[in-house]
């Protein structure tokens, strides 16, 4: 059962990018087609997952053995800058129009506040190391649910005839905003 609560609640009612307003930048930045949206998605799930056992394991094993949680999270950025990298060698090899399609925005998930804040929020939480894999891979769920909807929301939206004051970057702060109201309906559920 705790398993299953996890999971809705990081899905649904503590959405990472909807509610915790983690992972701003290529949620706005890569969510104008869905296939980039769904490349970002697997890239962020990857490093995500990645991130939170590696950090989780240095936490338990050298941070908390040493007393020296005070490097928490210049550790924690080291090692997501680190396996970013990795992803992107990987999507350089295996998928080259992926790797251009997302552009400046595959960099920019070493700094991605989400991943980051679910590996620190995997310790505040106190999870065991299972926990937090299925805490992570839930939050790339939900962080991936929020950018494909808003993707598809997006393409939809150049189909519309939208003022031309709020073409753009306007109308999309608003269907943000409408999608971020429509998850808050999921708060009572758990």
């Amino acid at each position: 059962m705790t398993y299953f609560v996890i999971i809705i609640t990081a899905v649904f009612v503590n959405n990472i990018v909807l509610m915790q307003f983690l992972g701003i930048c290529p949620f706005l930045g890569v969510s104008k087609k869905i296939s980039t949206a769904a490349g970002m998605t697997g890239a962020v799930a990857f490093v995500m997952v990645i991130a939170t056992i590696v950090t989780y394991l240095i936490q338990k094993s050298v941070l908390d053995v040493f007393e020296i949680g005070f490097l928490q999270t210049i550790t924690f950025i080291l090692i997501i800058a680190s396996l970013v990298q990795l992803v992107e060698i990987i999507l350089k090899k295996v998928s080259p129009a992926l790797f251009q399609a997302l552009g400046v925005f595959l960099p920019l998930i070493t700094t991605n506040c989400a991943i980051l804040g679910v590996a620190i929020m995997t310790i505040q939480k106190d999870y065991n190391l299972l926990e937090g894999v299925v805490f992570a891979i839930a939050s790339a769920v939900g962080f991936g649910l929020a950018l494909i909807l808003f993707a598809g929301l997006r393409e939809h939206l150049d189909l519309m005839n939208v003022p031309k004051g709020m073409k753009g970057v306007p109308i999309a702060f608003v269907v943000a905003g409408i999608l971020a109201m429509a998850f808050l309906g999921f708060s009572g559920l758990v």
